[in-house]
């Protein structure tokens, strides 16, 4: 909990400011309470005392502060509610913006519902706490206090009812913390599993339907409800039987209060106003003390999300520090383009799997290479450690300017590092269409694109005769992940986006699998005929293109093997 508590302080010393103004309001507000108490104590006694002179004015000075109560409060509760949104909305985009640099390979250990739940709700209790502990801790302190000081001031014997609970709520607090803190763990665990679920269910609905699996997915909602009911329900027996402890302890407290007030004030010792604001100060302080203790569970929560984001956002980062030397190499190499060199790179997955062993390829500017393989033998792992999303054990990633090889005298070359991913422009198996229109999805990747660059993007990717079809042309909606589009559309519509880019290098990965031949064969062709200096790298399980490739290596014994005409054309037989 300390390390974690020190986590949080990075988050809170941002907004120093904004907490002093929230406590200043709060301790405004309990000065305010405690004047009141008092103008109450005088119109009691002014009223016993039939003083009728003194009525109207001490009424009217507590209609006053009433008045001053209640605009306090809604000031109060209106910049809370401003100022939590904005400390949220800022912790919420500092979380996320770390989760995107965080190491693509160690986010995979965490389903995508966990990650959600850990940036939606861990981080809202992260800004709800870092805006209203410290300050509601100093409040309810100096709540306490005065409110102390006010009772000595006037009857310290009074003073004795003050603690009479205090004992009881600091040996519960004791003996419930662990508990607490179990219990919060098993609660963040719990929503993480149901939003998990919930979000995998959502995404594969139409595979649910296909296989007829509507009885079975309910079935494991019901059964994940029974068990997030049950936790709930131990929490509240818990909760249920501290608050009859404390409830139990704050009556006695008060009637107690009561009783040495009403023998106060028969033996003439107060005042009746002076017992009223007793009663009421004790009030007060059995309040003031509840709260603090119930600022312990907060703790308790606060903390536990904060272990939650710091498992996330203290994984290894991406390293984005050589954008200017990639920006520098792609000023200079944009005419003649970039070479991509891989030499005896090594991979290993982290169960030990070893997918690659000494593995060297390499591919040019106007070319088409084509890296093909049997299903699981590390061509998308290729893909994904080209664009420096996987680390590899050995070996290097260079590229290149131009044709030269990186031994040649004047190279221009620099090592791949996630700064390089802005060389590249990649379209990854499956459907990866954004909700949206078509022109917002093409203009993600490229932002400035003109009406033309995308028609002509779309027209490269054989995508423009369907699109000019529709209503709405490239301003036609698409759905979730490509909704309203075939698979093969979808398809032409990624390639078109990434050919937009106008990136050095294309890596398309499985991307024609939903292609018929002579389209993924089209597609090919006005790649290799675009006069960009493209460098594009194919992987495929379908030999039917390999006869337009510069080159064709098969991933044989973890290596990248080149293969010779023969061995194409036997492949292409043997399809």
């Amino acid at each position: 909990m300390k390390r974690q508590t020190i986590w949080i302080y990075q988050y809170a010393r941002r907004y120093w400011i904004i907490m002093i103004f929230y406590t200043l309001l709060g301790m405004a507000g309990t000065v305010v309470a405690l004047l009141t108490s008092m103008v109450s104590r005088d119109l009691v006694d002014i009223i016993t005392g039939h003083q009728a002179g003194e009525i109207i004015k001490t009424f009217a000075i507590m209609i006053g502060l009433n008045v001053g109560t209640t605009f306090l409060n809604q000031v109060s509760d209106y910049a809370s509610s401003y100022l939590s949104m904005k400390v949220d909305a800022e912790i919420k985009a500092d979380i996320f913006s770390k989760i995107l640099v965080t190491d693509w390979e160690s986010l995979t250990n965490y389903h995508t519902g966990d990650l959600l739940t850990r940036w939606s709700a861990d981080a809202s209790n992260i800004s709800s706490g870092v805006l209203n502990f410290v300050p509601n801790a100093l409040i309810y302190s100096f709540r306490f206090v005065s409110a102390f000081a006010m009772v000595i001031y006037y009857d310290a014997s009074f003073a004795v009812f003050a603690f009479l609970g205090m004992p009881v709520s600091l040996i519960l607090s004791k003996t419930l913390l662990r508990r607490m803190v179990n219990n919060n763990k098993r609660s963040a665990a719990m929503g993480a599993k149901m939003s998990g679920f919930n979000q995998e269910t959502f995404s594969n609905i139409q595979t649910i339907k296909a296989f007829d699996l509507i009885h079975l997915y309910i079935a494991r909602l019901k059964q994940l409800q029974k068990e997030y009911i049950t936790m709930k329900l131990d929490f509240q027996k818990m909760s249920m039987g501290t608050s009859i402890l404390l409830s139990t302890v704050a009556l006695l407290v008060s009637y107690s209060s009561y009783a040495w007030g009403i023998y106060r004030v028969f033996s003439n010792a107060i005042s009746y106003g002076t017992m009223t604001m007793f009663l009421s100060l004790s009030g007060t302080l059995t309040g003031a003390l509840h709260n603090m203790t119930s600022l312990v569970p907060s703790v308790i929560s606060l903390t536990t999300s904060a272990g939650r984001l710091m498992d996330i956002v203290e994984m290894p980062r991406e390293d984005y520090s050589h954008s200017e030397e990639t920006e520098r190499f792609f000023a200079a190499n944009r005419k003649e383009g970039i070479s991509l060199y891989v030499r005896d790179l090594n991979y290993a997955y982290r169960n030990g799997t070893r997918v690659f062993e000494h593995a060297s390829l390499e591919a040019h500017p106007h070319e088409v290479i084509a890296l093909v393989g049997p299903s699981g033998e590390g061509k998308t792992t290729m893909i994904r450690l080209i664009l420096s999303l996987m680390r590899a054990q050995g070996g290097d990633v260079i590229l290149c300017g131009g044709k030269k090889t990186p031994e040649a005298p004047g190279a221009d070359l620099i090592e791949l590092t996630p700064s390089a991913r802005k060389l590249f422009s990649y379209v990854p198996q499956g459907n990866t269409m954004f909700s949206g229109t078509i022109a917002e999805n093409m203009r993600n990747v490229r932002p400035d694109a003109s009406e033309e660059e995308i028609c002509e993007a779309l027209k490269l990717a054989c995508a423009w005769d369907f699109v000019a079809n529709l209503p709405d042309g490239i301003n036609s909606k698409v759905g979730e992940r490509g909704g309203g589009f075939s698979e093969g559309q979808a398809q032409r519509l990624s390639i078109a986006r990434a050919l937009l880019r106008r990136s050095p290098i294309l890596l398309l990965d499985e991307a024609t699998s939903a292609l018929d031949v002579a389209t993924e064969r089209n597609v090919l062709r006005n790649i290799m005929r675009d006069e960009y200096p493209r460098t594009c790298i194919v992987t495929t399980h379908r030999p039917s293109v390999l006869g337009m490739c510069k080159n064709v290596y098969a991933i044989r014994g973890k290596k990248c093997v080149l293969l010779n005409e023969e061995e194409i054309e036997e492949m292409v037989k043997g399809f």
